[in-house]
């Protein structure tokens, strides 16, 4: 039999002295008996996964808002890629998979409906109220929106998991969470398996569209790399395989790198402790000088290539439209708020509860509240 105090010897044992142990953790907001067969990660990896937030990111927009078509990336399917690319770096390094896959699976639980765009809007309308930010807001959300618990608000995550929410941001971080403390190695390994994750895929869904096309993205160095190489194992190779084929390359080429570096940095410093890791004042995890630039090459391809163009740009612009004017309705006239929102107001004013209700919608639900409340021939 497998318990957790065998798990937590395996951690000792097995991953570096600078990774987060489970029974070092420091502990939840509202103290809990420890479970006999799970560690305190695979805890807070379980509660996310149940939770209601989690479950919404299936219908929450990627790039692409959600009727556009169901083979594009969600926000669901974006975070478990997400956490497949995170283990696989946390497992070579020999860092806690499991607070890792906790960090990737939370890492995008605030986001509203309708991606960035959604973000930008509700920031825009939350000005002068606190503003809005994804990760402060999925923040919010584990520590008092989430209702699961008779004992407690929120999901009552350990203090790693919470923290490295907040310090994946670029807002303030609350003194309670120790902002002058650098962040977790598994917190830095959630952040850029995202960042891979979203360069790559993001890629993938514009040729996909036809928004991109290969010939345009070969003026970037490490996509022209990508397909010389797909070209030169397989040659004659052409359609969405070829597309795929370069993908894999990119996200195993970025991988590789990041954790070859890694390492090497790893050795190089000899953090023996996590108390270490919170003084280092420079990141560990990362790129290589050279794949770092090309990474940030990528990223500016696709932000002139791609999230300008005029057809992502429309999308952007209607959804923005459809969440200014539900907002400003549901702030005019709260009668119309579900009851449960009307209570939030009472107790955290009418802003942050519109907000609240609104960020957590899906696509689909933002677009069906708008009709409910604006069509005049739609049953309400």
């Amino acid at each position: 039999m497998i318990t957790r105090r065998i798990l937590e010897e395996r951690e000792e044992r097995d991953l570096l002295p600078s990774a987060m142990k489970s029974r070092l953790s420091r502990g939840r907001r509202h103290p809990e008996a420890e479970h006999p067969y799970r560690t305190a990660f695979q805890r807070d990896r379980d509660r996310l996964i149940h939770c209601s937030a989690f479950r919404r990111l299936e219908y929450k927009t990627q790039v692409f808002v959600n009727h556009e078509g169901d083979y594009y990336r969600t926000r669901l399917t974006h975070t478990m890629e997400v956490v497949q690319i995170a283990r696989s770096i946390s497992r070579a390094l020999g860092l806690n998979e499991d607070l890792t896959e906790c960090l990737a699976l939370c890492h995008d639980l605030g986001h509203g409906p309708f991606g960035h765009s959604g973000e930008s809007a509700l920031n825009e309308l939350m000005a002068g109220h606190g503003g809005f930010e994804h990760n402060t807001h999925g923040h919010r959300i584990v520590e008092h929106l989430e209702k699961r618990y008779p004992a407690f608000p929120g999901l009552n995550l350990t203090y790693e998991v919470r923290e490295s929410m907040l310090k994946h941001g670029a807002r303030p971080v609350p003194d309670e969470f120790h902002p002058e403390e650098a962040p977790l190695l598994e917190a830095r390994v959630a952040d850029l398996a995202d960042r891979i994750a979203y360069n790559n895929h993001d890629l993938d869904d514009g040729l996909t569209s036809g928004i991109l096309t290969e010939d345009a993205m070969r003026g970037i160095t490490i996509v022209d790399r990508a397909f010389r190489a797909v070209e030169e194992r397989y040659p004659g190779l052409s359609g969405p395989v070829r597309n795929h084929s370069a993908i894999v390359w990119l996200i195993n080429w970025a991988v590789t790198d990041l954790i070859d570096h890694t390492a090497r940095e790893l050795d190089r410093r000899g953090l023996a402790s996590v108390e270490e890791v919170r003084a280092c004042p420079d990141p560990v995890v990362g790129f290589s000088p050279e794949v770092d630039e090309l990474q940030e090459e990528l990223h500016q391809g696709l932000f002139e290539l791609f999230y300008n163009h005029y057809r992502v740009a429309r999308m952007q612009e209607k959804a923005k439209r459809f969440l200014q004017e539900l907002f400003h309705e549901f702030l005019a006239n709260p009668r119309i708020l579900p009851p449960r929102v009307q209570r939030a107001a009472r107790e955290a004013g009418l802003h942050q509860a519109v907000c609240d209700y609104v960020a957590a919608m899906t696509d689909r639900e933002a677009q069906g509240e708008y009709i409910r409340i604006f069509h005049p021939f739609e049953r309400v």
